[in-house]
C-alpha cells in the first residue's frame, strides 16, 4: 500500500505545474559612492558648468534621482577641445605606441579590479540586471582596453603598405543602453593610435563614464587626454560642430545620426555612425527548436531589447512556427521583471519615461494594426519604468513593428516557406545590423548568410561579443565598423609607401 501511494504522489506531481518563488538576493549597493553634484572633466580637473546649469540622473527602476550632473555649456565644449588639442600636441601624440600601450593596459587592470562597482554603478543607472552589467558588459569593457593596448605599437601592421598617423583631437558621443561599454569601444582605440578625445555620455547615463575617469586618474594618464563633458542634445551639437574636431564618432538613433552626417559634410572631419537596427532571427525547421527559443530569448527579452542589434523581428520557417511560439509562451511565462540589481532579475528597467512611453505607443499601434498580441501573466513592480516582455504574431512586413526600431522588450513574428522568402523577408528593412541564422545545416548558414544585408551575423547564437571582431552595420544602420583591426582605421590617417 505504501509503495502504491509514493507511485501515485510521483505520478501527481508530474501533471503539476510548479510556480517557483526566488528569494530577493539583491547587490550591495554599499561599494558605490555617488556624489551628488557630478562636474565636467577637462584638462585633468573637475571644473564646474561655465553657466552653473546641472540636470537629475533617474534611477529607473525606483524613478528616484540619483545625483546632479553638470551640464556643459558652448563655453565648455571649447574648453575641453582645447585641452585635447593641447595634450595630443605636446603629450600624447609623442609617445611611443610602447608607452601609449602601457596606459591602456593599466587602465584595463584597474576596471577589471573595480569591477563590482562599475557593474553596480551602471546597473543603478541605466536600470539594467545586475547580471548583464556584472558578467557582459564590464568584462567586455575590460577586454577591449586590453585588445587595444596590443594594437598601440603594432599600427605599422594594422594596414598593409600604408603608413599611419594619428587623426587628431576626436569627439565622441556614446548612447544610454551601454554607457561604458560603448565608452570603451571609442576609447581604447582612439588612444592606442595616438589621438585624444573629448567624449559625451547620454544625459540619462553618465556616471559610470565619470567613475571611468576616477580609474583614468589612477592609470596616471597625461592631463587632456581624455576629457568628458555631461550634457544634453546642444552639448553633443556644439561638440560635433567644433571647427578643432578632427573626428566623429557617434553611437545612437538613425534620426540624430542623420544630422550628425549633415553637420560634418563639407569639412574634413572623419565620421563612424552605428545606428538603429531591425535584426531578423531566421529559425529553420532543422534547428533545434529549444535552444533558438533561448536564444530569440536572450536577443530580444534579456537586455530590455535595449541592444541596437537586438533580435526583434522573428522569421519562423512554417512547418515549425506553432511549436515554435508555444515554446517562446512557456518560457516568457518564467521570465522575472523586477529590481535590477537582484541577481534574479531577467528584464530591468526602461531607462527613462520617455523610452517607456515611446514603447507603450508603438505596442498600442502594433495592437491597433491587427496582429496578434501576447504578453505572459508575470508580476510587475509597482514603481519605477518597467514593461512586459511581448510579442505579436502574424506580423505582416507593412506593419509598423516590422519597420520601426522600438528599443524595448517587444517581438513581431512572422513565418517562411521558402529559404529565399526568408532571406527576401529578412533584408526588407531599411536598417542592416545584425541577424541570426538557426539550423543545423553548416551549408545552409552560409548561403543564407552570403545573401543578408547585415553587417554582424550570428549562428545557432546571438549576441556574442568579442573585441577582436568588428562591428556595424549597413544603410540605416550607419557608417564605419567598431572593434577589432576595423576599429582603428577610422583613427588613423592613411599614406601610400613605404613604413
Amino acid at each position: 500500500m505504501q509503495t502504491t501511494k509514493e507511485n501515485s504522489k510521483s505520478t501527481d506531481s508530474q501533471n503539476t505545474k510548479f510556480n517557483f518563488d526566488y528569494a530577493p538576493a539583491l547587490e550591495s549597493t554599499d561599494i558605490v559612492q555617488i556624489k551628488d553634484r557630478n562636474l565636467l572633466f577637462i584638462d585633468g580637473k573637475w571644473v564646474a558648468p561655465s553657466q552653473g546649469k546641472y540636470f537629475k540622473t533617474i534611477n529607473p527602476a525606483t524613478g528616484l534621482p540619483l545625483a546632479e550632473i553638470a551640464e556643459a555649456s558652448t563655453k565648455d565644449v571649447d574648453n575641453a577641445v582645447k585641452a585635447a588639442r593641447k595634450a595630443y600636441t605636446k603629450t600624447w601624440s609623442k609617445l611611443t605606441g610602447a608607452e601609449r600601450g602601457r596606459y591602456l593596459f593599466r587602465i584595463a587592470r584597474l576596471i577589471q579590479e573595480r569591477a563590482r562597482e562599475l557593474a553596480v554603478l551602471e546597473t543603478m543607472d541605466n536600470g539594467k540586471p545586475i547580471k548583464e552589467s556584472r558578467d557582459i558588459d564590464i568584462p567586455l569593457v575590460a577586454a577591449h582596453f586590453f585588445y587595444y593596448a596590443g594594437w598601440a605599437d603594432k599600427l605599422d601592421y594594422a594596414i598593409p603598405g600604408q603608413k599611419v598617423s594619428p587623426v587628431g583631437v576626436v569627439g565622441q558621443i556614446i548612447p544610454w543602453n551601454f554607457p561604458l561599454l560603448m565608452a570603451a569601444w571609442k576609447i581604447a582605440p582612439a588612444l592606442a593610435c595616438g589621438n585624444t578625445v573629448v567624449i559625451k555620455p547620454a544625459e540619462t547615463t553618465s556616471l559610470s563614464l565619470l567613475l571611468l575617469v576616477q580609474i583614468l586618474q589612477e592609470a596616471g594618464l597625461p592631463d587632456g587626454v581624455v576629457n568628458v563633458i555631461t550634457g544634453a542634445g546642444e552639448t553633443g551639437t556644439a561638440l560635433v560642430a567644433h571647427a578643432d574636431i578632427n573626428k566623429v564618432a557617434f553611437t545612437g538613433s538613425t534620426d540624430v545620426g542623420r544630422l550628425i552626417a549633415k553637420t560634418v559634410a563639407g569639412t574634413n572631419k572623419k565620421l563612424t555612425l552605428e545606428l538603429g537596427g531591425k535584426s531578423a532571427h531566421i529559425i529553420f525547421e532543422d534547428a533545434a527548436i529549444e535552444q533558438a527559443v533561448e536564444g530569440v530569448i536572450n536577443g530580444i527579452f534579456f537586455n530590455q531589447g535595449h541592444v541596437c542589434c537586438a533580435g526583434s523581428r522573428l522569421l519562423l520557417e512554417e512547418s515549425v512556427s506553432e511549436i515554435f511560439v508555444e515554446k517562446l509562451k512557456i518560457r516568457m511565462q518564467q521570465l522575472r521583471v523586477g529590481n535590477p540589481l537582484d541577481k534574479n532579475t531577467d528584464i530591468g528597467a526602461i531607462n527613462s519615461s520617455t523610452e517607456l512611453e515611446k514603447i507603450k505607443k508603438l505596442i498600442t499601434t502594433g495592437q491597433n494594426e491587427g496582429a496578434e498580441f501576447f504578453e505572459p501573466n508575470i508580476e510587475m513592480p509597482d514603481k519605477g519604468y518597467f514593461q512586459k516582455p511581448c510579442f505579436f504574431n502574424r506580423v505582416s512586413s507593412a506593419f509598423t513593428l516590422s519597420r520601426v526600431e522600438v528599443f524595448g522588450p517587444v517581438l513581431a513574428i512572422s513565418t517562411f516557406r521558402t529559404t529565399q522568402e526568408a532571406i527576401a523577408k529578412a533584408n526588407d528593412t531599411p536598417y542592416g545590423l545584425a541577424a541570426g541564422i538557426w539550423s543545423e545545416k553548416g551549408s545552409k548558414v552560409h548561403k543564407v548568410a552570403s545573401s543578408l544585408k547585415a553587417g554582424v551575423i550570428w549562428a545557432n547564437t546571438y549576441n556574442k561579443f568579442d573585441p577582436t571582431s568588428p562591428f556595424g552595420g549597413y544603410n540605416e544602420s550607419g557608417w564605419g565598423r567598431e572593434g577589432g583591426r576595423h576599429g582603428l582605421f577610422p583613427y588613423l590617417n592613411t599614406k601610400q609607401g613605404a613604413k
